[in-house]
């Protein structure tokens, strides 16, 4: 009496999977891009740092004299910056000591041996721009080797800079002797490449975050078109499972095509199929109750003959509404609980005058029983029947939807049914005193049909009326 249910959940769905996915690439792949372009913008405007600081120091040298160990610049420089106090662009040449200690630095572009004073004081600074007039030196300098570069960054009063170093040795004259080396440094003020650099990084974000936006309109656009023929697919095979529609009428992509066609191929079978047996069913029942008529017309026969040909009667329709059933094939039939329980209180109440039918819970015009409307009519109508034959006075039948199963119960003020008893009567053939005859048979149909739905069907006590309740659960899984 319990049937298998697909897996439930979002992440079962193929649209849900799609989006998901779209979405983690676009949000993985976008910041993976646009950190890519960040450090590359870096790179390449350090990379210009470096090359313009470069230029800077070779138009410096180009300048700079070295008579007798005494170097002479000009009074001003050919770039205005190193004129201009505080401009942010300095230019220091300084003479290397003797207090210096081997290290190793690294750039961006090169390792190099270089020698390195810890200690500003050790520096004998021969010449410095005009730009740096006023500021104080507290951080040691780089001293790259002869004839070597290093390109690196310096705080400088309390700022972050950036500082291009490059160690020469200037050749003597005939009466000289060879002098020290010396390095010049060139200092650029690193603010204004961090606001290139900050404003580059935000019209970048910017641009990927509005890109973001596009492709996610995007993909949803062509996720809503792509997924379109499944949709309507999903709608026309419901139409067919509500009783709606006998096949799917829709032309589909050549992926689906082929489904579609072989379910109306299917469908179509399965209905002649259906019709034959009813068919066939149908004349074996009239060719077999003419001859029993013919015997309980006999006078001569003793009362045992005639129970025992109407149980013969009994059971032959009792295994034709088994055999009729279509609960093996009933996943594409549908139909409206309203429709059938609604003309079952209404012929029920002329048969059963005494007692008061009504609805406990009135079903809806969404609940749909999936199967096939007679094998409902049967289950409802010996329900209701039997209710009305053990109520004093009122009886009431009940519909729902929960939990993905519909919820049947029919529930009478009559005696009820002990716990010893629910068992029996559900038993073929057999019945509770309670009950009139005929009450087994009824019972026996009801509980094969429920099986063959793979639904449930339980005995209770009714807490509101005080008789028996009887409760029919059908799954919905042909719903989902």
């Amino acid at each position: 009496m319990s049937s298998q249910r697909a897996p439930q959940g979002k992440l079962n769905s193929l649209r849900v999977r799609l989006i998901l996915s779209a979405l983690l690439l676009i949000l993985l792949l976008l910041p993976t891009i646009g950190v890519a372009l960040n450090n590359a913008f870096k790179q390449q405007v350090m990379t210009n740092v470096r090359e313009q600081l470069s230029a800077y120091l070779y138009s410096v040298l180009a300048v700079a004299e070295m008579d007798d160990g005494k170097l002479y610049m000009p009074e001003a420089l050919l770039e205005n910056q190193f004129n201009v106090i505080g401009s942010g662009l300095y230019a220091i040449i300084v003479r290397q000591g003797n207090n210096q200690t081997d290290s190793v630095r690294q750039d961006n572009n090169q390792t190099d041996s270089v020698r390195q004073d810890n200690n500003p004081a050790n520096f004998e600074p021969l010449w410095s721009s005009n730009s740096f007039l006023g500021m104080k030196l507290t951080a040691p300098l780089p001293h790259p080797k002869v004839g070597r570069s290093e390109f690196g960054e310096l705080m400088l009063e309390q700022r972050p800079h950036l500082i291009y170093s490059f160690s020469v040795r200037f050749a003597p004259g005939e009466a000289q002797r060879q002098s020290a080396p010396v390095t010049v440094h060139i200092i650029k003020d690193l603010d204004g490449v961090a606001q290139q650099l900050s404003a580059f990084s935000q019209h970048l974000w910017s641009w990927l975050f509005v890109l973001m936006l596009l492709l996610l309109a995007i993909q949803f656009a062509w996720l809503v078109w792509t997924l379109k023929p499944l949709a309507r697919f999903r709608e026309e095979l419901q139409q067919v499972q509500r009783g709606e529609a006998e096949q799917l009428s829709g032309h589909y992509p050549n992926e689906l095509q082929a489904v579609a066609t072989q379910l109306n191929t299917l469908l179509s079978t399965e209905q002649r199929q259906r019709s034959r047996y009813r068919n066939a069913l149908s004349d074996l029942a009239h060719s077999l109750k003419t001859p029993l008529a013919v015997i309980q017309s006999q006078k001569d026969l003793s009362p045992t003959s005639l129970e025992q040909v109407g149980q013969i009667n009994r059971t032959i329709g009792h295994q034709l509404k088994r055999a009729q059933s279509a609960a093996g094939n009933a996943w594409h039939l549908g139909i409206k609980v309203s429709q059938v329980s609604d003309k079952l209180l209404r012929t029920l109440v002329k048969i059963h005058p005494g007692v008061a039918l009504s609805y406990g819970k009135a079903p809806e015009d969404t609940q749909i029983f999936y199967g096939d409307q007679s094998d409902l009519t049967e289950m409802l109508g010996n329900l209701l029947d039997n209710a009305c034959k053990a109520a004093r006075s009122r009886v009431t039948l009940s519909i729902t939807s929960e939990q993905g199963k519909l919820i049947i119960w029919v529930e009478d003020d009559g005696a009820g049914v002990s716990s010893e008893q629910r068992q029996t009567i559900l038993e073929r053939g057999r019945r509770a005193d309670t009950y009139e005859k005929g009450h087994g048979i009824g019972l026996a149909i009801v509980c094969d049909l429920v099986q063959s739905y793979q639904g449930e069907l339980t005995i209770d006590s009714s807490e509101t009326l005080g008789g028996a309740k009887f409760i029919l659960s059908f799954p919905q899984q042909f719903a989902q």
